[in-house]
């Protein structure tokens, strides 16, 4: 034993194993670990082993759930749901605190069979995953307390099918539990199949607690058990956390089934350091964004983005850093890196590692001596890499980051941006000007500034682009569970279109012509275009005759308008207010026409055209006066920072009207989204396209800049699938078909853009307006700022 002398010389760590005895003793009263199917354990299905990482020795066994115990697990958490949602709040908040003071009781217990199922640190799990399940079951207890004033109108989906990752099992089961239930949903969740351990004690705790029977059920499995749980035709709600290629084949598997969805997905997130930065802070902060959790985080901060002139010293000092990492046994409070949670993983990081190196990257890695057994990883990190490397864009969900120079700002807002996610970002400076500036321009849901990977329950988390979108924590995170109550719409009638270019030896009616031809063609980037593909299509009114004609867009047409839309990012900078007076000019302009405007609707419609050019009005004039309304917010959620939650514009937005309301719709759909500032491709009604391109002309007038709204006449489904399929384009609005509504949702999960849908059904288009519409107009961005002592 050394001597207490020979320790102060050599400040070497002794072993500080942590007891894993009593999870032992529950593993050995739990040889089978089953499924929980309204209150009980269920134990059917195949069974697989479950390993400890560490030692790859056999924890327990699992059974898979397969479609009767999905079944189970749906029918009797629809049968729980009438009561459970007609709770009142403080019901509901009762059995939360009950969690929540339960998971703090068995802290110690929960943080060894974590440690021990997943492979992460005791440190970690005790220090931050248990205390982060307890905080949020706590905080959505409040929500519970409150859901009904502060979401007023607002009521539970319903049935929510919860999928989660193996990375932070019992963590990510509270961040999607916790809101849920709050909200009045009843669940059914599927953990990871390599660590299901703590979601079955959970399990027993709710039931120790007295949740009642049936508001969470818990199946396992493998994706295979995902896919029933997403598919199943009982679940309201989707919500999914892990690879953005499964996020794809869900959003492709729901597509038109009207359930409400949430994903977060991979990431590659930025850690961007400038010259001026506290060095010693920044490398401690690499330690924390890509070596903890054994770097399978979501949010890790992979990419190095470093500046020229400091990057030698910096680099020195993270070569240094890694020397200093205790890789080992999870269970030893000493230990800083555990192991890699399987040995596929394992393989597949050694296999993104080799790649690296056979694509010319330098790779720089901790010395440290790997335990004989389990899957463990030395963590290291790559110099001499390029952009379009294959290390510098793959997600490899291991302990290993890419560093890369950039000389200023603007290039390393180049670099940062540079990948398909947009999850997360971390920026290191002491000039919080520059901090704040390129924060701001980063792609991604969350950044943080001289800080990286904080969490509270309180502060929304999410991505952007391909890192999924939809918010967990905070009043979006609520958000996501909640529906506004409201009537579902009658289903659209159906209309038939042509589009035949040829002649229809029909004269102009004069109403709509004042006898000049008036072929309407198409208004892309501030300017007339003609069709790509050179033809038009007569129009007809509602007594069938012909009222001119308007261009057939095409493939190539939405194309230019997505172009000419990027090109005008402007609109997204400029003030709430400039934006606001835009729209009020474009009121003040169409209500000059408003009796022109008004015998068209007529002639086209057949209806009311002077009442819906006086609704289009006032719909104008809302979006006007809500542009610089819609404010961000401040939260309080860890001590000595504050964290701004900013409503920033999806960028280029694709939006299909519908038949009816050619005039209102169209304004109604539009308006939010330049209200937000984004920059928006519009097919209007096919029916009645010429309102639309009436209504360019105005826009022609208003001050509205080149390309921030670009009209394309045409097909509605072959247009609204070109848009889809856009990688360009981030959120579609769609108003058509039952049929071009599932459309839109698969063709979508390209690129994952956000879509919102009719399924067929008729909106109000009189109450077309409301907070709903703007928010679904933009996307959070959580920005957390050191403040305080």
């Amino acid at each position: 034993m050394s001597k207490v002398r020979e320790i102060m010389e050599t400040m070497e760590y002794g072993p500080a194993p942590e007891s894993n005895a009593e999870v032992l003793a529950w593993l050995a009263r739990t040889p089978a670990v089953g499924h929980w199917i309204d209150g009980a354990h269920v134990a059917q299905g195949p069974l697989s082993d479950v390993l400890n990482p560490a030692t790859g020795a056999v924890l327990t066994t699992l059974h898979k759930a397969g479609p009767d115990q999905v079944e189970a697990a749906v029918q009797a958490a629809r049968a729980a749901f009438p009561g459970w949602s007609a709770l009142p709040g403080h019901a509901r908040a009762r059995h939360l605190y009950a969690i929540a003071r339960a998971v703090q009781k068995r802290e110690r217990f929960l943080s060894v069979l974590e440690a021990m199922d997943n492979g992460k640190t005791i440190r970690e799990t005790r220090d931050i995953d248990i205390p982060l399940v307890a905080r949020h079951f706590y905080h959505h207890a409040g929500w519970a307390e409150l859901v009904e004033t502060e979401f007023p109108g607002h009521a539970p989906v319903g049935v929510c099918g919860q999928i989660i990752p193996w990375n932070f099992p019992l963590l990510m089961l509270a961040w999607k539990v916790a809101p849920a239930l709050a909200a009045g949903n009843t669940v059914v969740l599927k953990p990871a199949d390599l660590t299901p351990l703590t979601a079955h004690a959970l399990a027993e705790i709710c039931v120790e607690v007295g949740l009642p029977p049936g508001v969470l059920n818990i199946v396992q499995g493998d994706g295979e058990t995902g896919a029933l749980v997403a598919g199943h035709p009982g679940v309201d709600k989707v919500a999914f956390t892990g690879s953005t290629e499964v996020g794809r084949t869900i959003r492709r598997q729901i597509a038109g089934s009207g359930k409400k969805l949430s994903l977060e997905l991979g990431g590659k997130s930025p850690f961007i350091v400038f010259e001026d930065a506290d060095l010693e802070a920044a490398v401690e902060g690499v330690v924390d964004a890509i070596w903890f959790n054994q770097g399978e985080v979501c949010c890790a901060g992979s990419r190095l983005l470093v500046q020229e002139g400091i990057a030698p010293r910096f680099y020195a000092r993270l070569r240094e850093r890694l020397e200093t990492l205790r890789v080992g046994d999870p269970l030893d409070k000493c230990t800083d890196v555990g192991a890699v949670v399987s040995a596929r993983q394992l393989q597949r990081i050694d296999g993104l590692i080799a790649q690296g190196q056979a694509e010319g990257g330098t790779l720089h890695r901790a010395a440290a001596q790997l335990p004989a057994t389990g899957n463990f990883c030395a963590p290291g990190f790559f110099t001499d890499v390029a952009p379009a490397s294959t290390v510098a864009q793959v997600e490899i969900f291991g302990p290993v980051a890419v560093a890369m120079t950039f000389r200023t700002p603007d290039e390393a807002v180049a670099l940062a941006n540079d990948t398909r996610y947009g999850l997360a970002a971390s920026v290191w400076s002491e000039n919080v000007t520059k901090a704040i500036d390129v924060a701001a321009r980063v792609k991604a849901g969350v950044v943080w500034i001289n800080a990286t990977n904080i969490f509270d329950a309180g502060a929304a988390f999410g991505g952007m682009r391909e890192s999924g979108f939809g918010r967990e924590g905070g009043r979006e995170g609520m958000g996501e569970y909640l529906v506004r109550r409201a009537e579902q719409g009658s289903e659209r009638p159906a209309v038939t279109v042509s589009w035949d270019p040829a002649p229809v030896a029909q004269a102009v009616a004069q109403p709509a012509s004042g006898g000049v031809d008036i072929t309407a063609r198409l208004w892309v980037g501030g300017k007339w275009a003609r069709a790509d593909g050179g033809q038009s299509a007569s129009v007809r009114g509602a007594d069938g005759a012909v009222l001119g004609q308007v261009a057939i867009g095409n493939r190539k047409d939405i194309r230019n308008a997505v172009e000419a839309a990027a090109k005008a990012g402007a609109w997204g900078g400029v003030t709430a207010h400039n934006r606001a007076q835009v729209l009020y000019f474009l009121a003040e302009n169409l209500d000059q026409r408003r009796a022109e405007f008004a015998e068209l609707l007529a002639a086209s419609t057949g209806g009311d055209g002077a009442a819906e050019v006086e609704a289009a009005i006032r719909r104008l004039f809302w979006n006007a006066a809500q542009a610089d309304k819609v404010d961000g917010t401040v939260r309080a959620t860890k001590s000595a920072h504050v964290t701004l939650h900013i409503n920033e514009p999806w960028g280029v937005m694709g939006v299909i009207c519908p038949e009816e309301a050619p005039l209102l719709a169209l304004v109604s759909l539009v308006a939010p989204a330049l209200a937000m500032g984004n920059r928006v491709v519009c097919v209007p009604s096919q029916a009645h396209p010429l309102v639309a391109a009436r209504f360019a002309q105005v826009c022609a007038v208003s001050d509205l800049p080149a390309g921030a709204l670009n009209i394309v006449t045409g097909p509605r489904d072959a247009l609204a699938k070109t848009l889809a399929e856009h990688d360009e384009v981030a959120a579609l609005w769609y108003c058509g078909s039952a049929e071009g509504s599932a459309m839109v949702e698969a063709a979508s999960a390209g690129n994952l853009k956000s879509t919102w849908v009719d399924r067929g059904r008729m909106r109000d288009w009189g109450a077309a307006q409301g907070a709903d519409w703007l928010r679904r107009a933009c996307q959070v961005k959580t920005l957390w700022l050191p403040y305080g002592a």
